[in-house]
């Protein structure tokens, strides 16, 4: 009996020292959550289930999607930062929730460079410049000129209030000196409905919507704001290429954690997702979606998402846009 207690101590001590269950040795060793602060179908949807099936596979555990959409996706993305820091809340952001939300949001109840931790940088949706076809411009450089013949006659449609569609305008005006109308729609579909129908100039959204549009020669695209030309829109030019250098705004994703998070879970999550990048599975999907992806290691995504802090600040306070 007394070698069976001490036997028992010997073994309850070596657990209290060593890994437990949860721990970042042996993590995962159960179901992991992945938060997703949009809808079902939306493209942070899309991107976020091919990933958690990448990362089901990868570390032989279950990878679920939690849909938590409002405010923004702020109510996702506080879920989050109040989470456990232990590997099993993730986030898939994107450029509010990481980003610019905290510079518009008077009463967000976190705040992404202090309560997340940076873990890779998925990829990049550019914005894109369409316009009616029968606007008399068919270049951005055509569009400033156009605007400036006519001040307050262009008017521009903006998927919302504070969107990175509706501050690239912003950026726009201010690049260009002009001055566009501005008309705010709930996404990019009402956006898209209107110009065919003539009822707007032009917009300004992520590109993803607007591609097929394009394609079929419904719309026209006038610039994407990239540093390189999309090989799916392959003549439509960058906006620097357009007179405007170094106009460059893209919807972003990026995978965020808890901050306090173990740094073994953060390098293996951020080993498996630039993993992801490379497959076939993903290079066909951000294709369709006009994604570009990006990668790279925690340090990069924290240092770009500084750059957009600042990049977007003073925009965003110019225009005075907060909720």
């Amino acid at each position: 009996m007394r070698f069976r207690l001490i036997a028992a101590l010997g073994l309850a001590v070596a657990l209290a020292g060593g890994a437990t269950p949860g721990s970042a040795q042996e993590w995962p060793s159960r179901a992991v959550t992945l938060v997703v602060p949009f809808a079902a179908g939306t493209t942070s949807d899309v991107i976020g289930r091919a990933l958690v099936e990448h990362l089901g596979r990868t570390f032989g555990q279950s990878f679920v999607i939690d849909n938590r959409s409002g405010a923004g996706g702020n109510i996702g993305a506080a879920m989050v930062a109040k989470a456990a820091p232990d590997g099993y809340t993730i986030l898939l952001a994107t450029t509010g929730q990481a980003a610019t939300n905290k510079l518009m949001y008077k009463d967000m109840s976190y705040d992404p460079q202090k309560d997340l931790t940076p873990i890779v940088l998925i990829g990049r949706s550019p914005v894109i410049v369409v316009a009616r076809p029968q606007l008399q411009a068919s270049t951005l450089t055509e569009l400033i000129a156009l605007a400036k013949a006519n001040p307050d006659k262009i008017t521009g449609g903006f998927p919302g209030n504070g969107t990175l569609g509706h501050i690239t305008g912003l950026l726009l005006m201010a690049r260009g000196d002009i001055k566009l109308g501005q008309a705010q729609y709930r996404g990019s579909v009402p956006i898209m409905t209107d110009l065919l129908g003539g009822h707007i100039d032009v917009g300004m959204d992520s590109m993803a919507a607007y591609v097929p549009n394009v394609k079929e020669g419904k719309l026209k695209a006038l610039a994407i704001a990239s540093s390189k030309r999309w090989s799916g829109l392959p003549d439509v030019p960058t906006a620097a290429e357009s007179g405007l250098p170094g106009f460059e705004a893209a919807v972003w994703y990026a995978l965020l954690a808890p901050t306090g998070t173990p740094p073994a879970v953060v390098e293996k999550l951020n080993a498996a997702t630039n993993a992801f990048l490379e497959t076939d599975t993903a290079k066909r999907m951000f294709d369709q979606l006009g994604v570009l992806a990006a990668g790279g290691t925690p340090q990069d995504l924290a240092t770009f998402t500084a750059a957009e802090v600042e990049k977007w600040g003073p925009i965003i306070k110019g225009a005075n846009i907060s909720f």
